[in-house]
This record gives structure tokens, sequence and C-alpha cells, in this order.
């Protein structure tokens, strides 16, 4: 599997982003271990592992696993993982009955049917079928998460609902990166822009909040952005969040 590994390095902790082409996931690394922020699909467990070896560590080592969102593309590699190592996974609170699938808040077959034509989300299926994008299985005891700077890397969270009612983006490398999940991506495969943007109604739970959110990224010091898809961008986070609203 194509990975790229871009790794910041700070006082107390290393942050590994972990980005391929159908979706990313973040490693926070320190001496007490690692905190997961998301788990791609179900068929990128492996690929979770891969490049925790790749920076020096093992499943073993994870302490806990955070979610910006529940979505299966964020969520399925947890599920896997838990089947064979034992750590906790925390959201946002008003996401946790997502992550534990009481109900379910994404795309499907009928949404997807009016763009389901078009090459480039015909190509992305492709890709993302076989990964275990169709899997419905979520994470039982999933948990709202409290007292986050207790975790390796010393995560903050910064609530951004609209993708779904529960999303949460995370600050990390001592404020430097914002782990912005699926509320700000700089690319996905269906388009062809690369840049900071929003993805597309379809597959957002209330556009016009999500877009609302973004300002609790903007307001942030942080100059880089560790995106949901895409790659790392680096630049102010008001211009990120400028140039997304803009190509809505």
């Amino acid at each position: 599997m194509d990975m790229q590994i871009d790794t910041l390095t700070s006082r107390a902790s290393t942050t590994h982003f972990v980005s391929t082409g159908t979706v990313n996931w973040v490693i926070l690394q320190s001496d007490a271990g690692v905190t997961l922020i998301d788990g791609g699909y179900p068929g990128h467990a492996g690929a979770v592992l891969e490049s925790l070896r790749r920076v020096g560590s093992a499943g073993e080592e994870i302490r806990a696993a955070l979610l910006t969102h529940a979505h299966v593309d964020h969520l399925g590699g947890l599920v896997k993982l838990r089947q064979k190592y034992t750590f906790d996974v925390y959201a946002h609170a008003d996401e946790v009955a997502h992550a534990r699938r009481e109900y379910l808040e994404q795309a499907d077959a009928a949404s997807l049917a009016p763009i389901a034509w078009q090459p480039r989300v015909l190509r992305w299926l492709s890709q993302i079928i076989p990964l275990g994008a169709l899997s419905k299985s979520g994470v039982d005891d999933a948990a709202p998460f409290s007292g986050l700077r207790a975790l390796p890397g010393n995560p903050v969270a910064i609530p951004t609902p609209g993708h779904t009612r529960g999303h949460s983006a995370y600050l990390v490398a001592e404020g430097e990166a914002v782990v912005s999940g699926d509320a700000l991506i700089s690319g996905h495969p269906i388009t062809s822009h690369n840049g900071p943007q929003c993805l597309g109604p379809i597959f957002t739970h209330d556009p016009d909040q999500g877009a609302e959110s973004l300002e609790a990224i903007a307001v942030t010091d942080a100059t880089l952005l560790l995106p949901g898809h895409g790659h790392l961008w680096e630049g102010s986070m008001r211009t990120a969040v400028n140039e997304a609203l803009s190509r809505r």
C-alpha cells in the first residue's frame, strides 16, 4: 500500500501524519505509548500496524484511540485492531452513539447514486469497497473523551460538528498542527482540486453547520493541517478555512 508518513517532533512527543490514497490517520507517540487518531477502513488495520512499525512502535503500545468521527473510513481499522489489542476508543459525547452504531450517519448507495456514474467516483468505489467500506460494525464501548492531555501526545479537542453531529478536530504537536478529520480536507479521490476544501453535501450531515464550525479551526495558531483526506498542508488556518469556504 502506498503510504506516506510526515513526522513532527516537539518537546515531549512526536506526531506522525500517515496519508494514503484513500484516507489518513495520525500517530501521537511519547514515552507513555501511542494515541491513534482515527484508523482508516477495516482493511487498513494491517497498514496501521505497519505505520506503527515504521515509527518504531507496535500495536501493544496503543494506549487509546480518538475519533474525529465515526464514519467507516475512520473507525473501521480501529474495530479490527481491537480484536487483537486492548485500548479505549474515545469520541465527542455527541458522536459516541454513532461510534457504537446506535445509528449510522454516512453516505450510502442511495445518496451516492446521483454521482456514481462519474469516472472518479467509480474508481474510488472500486478502491474502498475491498477495504470494507460496506461494514456497519462499530465500537460498542466507545466513550466520550475527557482529560485528553493525559494521553500520549497531549491532544486538545476542537469540536467541529457538521460533517457528523459530533465531529471533532484535535490540536496536536503543542499547537503546531490541527488534525481536522473531514471538517476540512486538502484533497479527495473524487475531486481534481488539491488544497483546503470541504466535502460535498452528499458526505456531510449538516453542511451549513460544518462551515460555521470551521471558525474554531481558523482561530488556532496552528500552521500545519493534517486532514482526513489529502496531503499535509502548510499555512495559516485562517487562510485554509477561507480557501475552503470560497469553494463551497
